[in-house]
Protein backbone atom coordinates (compact mmCIF):
# COMPACT_ATOMS: atom_id res chain seq x y z
CA UNK A 1 0.00 0.00 0.00
CA UNK A 2 2.92 2.34 0.67
CA UNK A 3 4.04 1.89 -2.92
CA UNK A 4 0.78 3.28 -4.26
CA UNK A 5 0.87 6.21 -1.83
CA UNK A 6 4.42 7.07 -2.91
CA UNK A 7 3.50 7.00 -6.59
CA UNK A 8 0.26 8.95 -5.99
CA UNK A 9 1.98 11.67 -3.94
CA UNK A 10 5.13 12.21 -5.98
CA UNK A 11 4.20 11.27 -9.54
CA UNK A 12 1.60 13.94 -10.38
CA UNK A 13 3.58 16.75 -8.74
CA UNK A 14 6.87 16.01 -10.52
CA UNK A 15 5.07 15.13 -13.75
CA UNK A 16 3.06 18.36 -13.67
CA UNK A 17 6.20 20.38 -13.02
CA UNK A 18 8.06 18.77 -15.91
CA UNK A 19 5.06 18.98 -18.24
CA UNK A 20 4.74 22.70 -17.52
CA UNK A 21 8.47 23.16 -18.05
CA UNK A 22 8.43 21.22 -21.33
CA UNK A 23 5.46 23.14 -22.71
CA UNK A 24 6.88 26.54 -21.69
CA UNK A 25 10.25 25.65 -23.17
CA UNK A 26 8.66 24.54 -26.44
CA UNK A 27 6.69 27.79 -26.66
CA UNK A 28 9.84 29.91 -26.30
CA UNK A 29 8.95 31.26 -22.87
CA UNK A 30 12.47 30.74 -21.50
CA UNK A 31 14.20 32.78 -24.25
CA UNK A 32 14.42 35.95 -22.13
CA UNK A 33 14.35 34.82 -18.52
CA UNK A 34 14.36 37.10 -15.52
CA UNK A 35 13.20 36.75 -11.93
CA UNK A 36 9.62 37.80 -12.64
CA UNK A 37 9.30 35.19 -15.38
CA UNK A 38 10.46 32.48 -12.97
CA UNK A 39 8.01 33.77 -10.39
CA UNK A 40 5.19 33.57 -12.95
CA UNK A 41 6.23 30.00 -13.76
CA UNK A 42 5.87 28.92 -10.13
CA UNK A 43 2.57 30.78 -9.75
CA UNK A 44 1.20 28.87 -12.74
CA UNK A 45 2.64 25.64 -11.33
CA UNK A 46 0.84 26.00 -8.01
CA UNK A 47 -2.39 27.21 -9.63
CA UNK A 48 -2.44 24.19 -11.94
CA UNK A 49 -1.33 21.70 -9.27
CA UNK A 50 -4.90 20.51 -8.69
CA UNK A 51 -5.17 19.59 -12.37
CA UNK A 52 -1.85 17.79 -12.25
CA UNK A 53 -3.25 15.56 -9.52
CA UNK A 54 -6.63 15.25 -11.23
CA UNK A 55 -5.19 14.04 -14.53
CA UNK A 56 -1.96 12.49 -13.23
CA UNK A 57 -3.27 10.33 -10.41
CA UNK A 58 -4.53 7.47 -12.56
CA UNK A 59 -1.33 7.19 -14.67
CA UNK A 60 0.74 7.32 -11.46
CA UNK A 61 -1.29 4.49 -9.95
CA UNK A 62 -0.92 2.51 -13.18
CA UNK A 63 2.85 2.91 -12.94
CA UNK A 64 2.65 1.77 -9.30
CA UNK A 65 0.79 -1.34 -10.41
CA UNK A 66 3.47 -2.07 -13.02
CA UNK A 67 6.13 -1.55 -10.35
CA UNK A 68 4.28 -3.94 -8.05
CA UNK A 69 4.07 -6.60 -10.78
CA UNK A 70 7.75 -6.29 -11.66
CA UNK A 71 8.61 -6.40 -7.94
CA UNK A 72 7.21 -9.93 -7.74
CA UNK A 73 9.55 -11.22 -10.45
CA UNK A 74 12.48 -12.64 -8.52
CA UNK A 75 15.04 -12.45 -11.33
CA UNK A 76 14.67 -8.70 -11.68
CA UNK A 77 16.52 -6.72 -9.02
CA UNK A 78 15.71 -3.24 -7.76
CA UNK A 79 17.86 -1.47 -10.37
CA UNK A 80 16.27 -3.44 -13.18
CA UNK A 81 12.83 -2.66 -11.83
CA UNK A 82 13.57 1.08 -11.70
CA UNK A 83 14.89 0.96 -15.28
CA UNK A 84 11.87 -0.99 -16.56
CA UNK A 85 9.35 1.29 -14.86
CA UNK A 86 11.22 4.39 -16.06
CA UNK A 87 11.35 3.11 -19.64
CA UNK A 88 7.63 2.36 -19.65
CA UNK A 89 6.91 5.83 -18.25
CA UNK A 90 9.16 7.45 -20.86
CA UNK A 91 7.59 5.61 -23.78
CA UNK A 92 4.02 6.14 -22.59
CA UNK A 93 4.31 9.90 -22.22
CA UNK A 94 6.57 10.39 -25.22
CA UNK A 95 4.10 8.70 -27.55
CA UNK A 96 1.13 10.42 -25.90
CA UNK A 97 2.47 13.99 -25.94
CA UNK A 98 5.57 13.94 -28.15
CA UNK A 99 3.89 14.07 -31.54
CA UNK A 100 1.59 16.99 -30.79
CA UNK A 101 1.89 20.39 -32.41
CA UNK A 102 3.96 21.79 -35.25
CA UNK A 103 7.33 21.33 -33.52
CA UNK A 104 7.25 17.54 -33.63
CA UNK A 105 10.82 16.34 -33.50
CA UNK A 106 13.41 14.59 -31.38
CA UNK A 107 13.68 17.38 -28.79
CA UNK A 108 9.94 17.44 -28.21
CA UNK A 109 9.83 13.63 -28.03
CA UNK A 110 12.60 13.58 -25.40
CA UNK A 111 11.20 16.49 -23.37
CA UNK A 112 7.78 14.93 -23.10
CA UNK A 113 9.32 11.51 -22.48
CA UNK A 114 11.13 12.92 -19.46
CA UNK A 115 7.74 13.91 -18.06
CA UNK A 116 7.04 10.20 -17.51
CA UNK A 117 10.59 8.97 -16.94
CA UNK A 118 11.56 11.14 -13.98
CA UNK A 119 8.46 10.64 -11.76
CA UNK A 120 8.28 6.91 -12.51
CA UNK A 121 11.98 6.37 -11.79
CA UNK A 122 11.98 8.49 -8.65
CA UNK A 123 8.81 6.88 -7.30
CA UNK A 124 10.06 3.37 -8.04
CA UNK A 125 13.36 4.07 -6.30
CA UNK A 126 11.60 5.54 -3.25
CA UNK A 127 9.19 2.60 -3.17
CA UNK A 128 12.16 0.22 -3.11
CA UNK A 129 13.81 2.24 -0.35
CA UNK A 130 10.81 2.68 1.95
CA UNK A 131 8.58 -0.33 1.30
CA UNK A 132 9.12 -3.73 2.85
CA UNK A 133 10.71 -6.25 0.49
CA UNK A 134 8.44 -8.83 -1.06
CA UNK A 135 8.64 -12.02 0.95
CA UNK A 136 8.77 -15.22 -1.05
CA UNK A 137 5.68 -17.30 -0.72
CA UNK A 138 5.98 -20.01 1.86
CA UNK A 139 6.19 -23.38 0.22
CA UNK A 140 3.89 -25.88 1.79
CA UNK A 141 5.09 -29.45 1.98
CA UNK A 142 2.64 -31.92 0.58
CA UNK A 143 2.15 -34.93 2.74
Amino acid sequence: MKRYLIFAAIGPFIGGLLLLFASTYQSGYWAHTNLTEVQKFFVVLFRSLQYSYLFGLLPALMMAAIDEIVCHIRRIGPVGRVVIVGAIGFLATAFMYGNRGGDAGVLQFVLYGLVGLVPATLSSWLAHKYCAPVAPEAKQASA
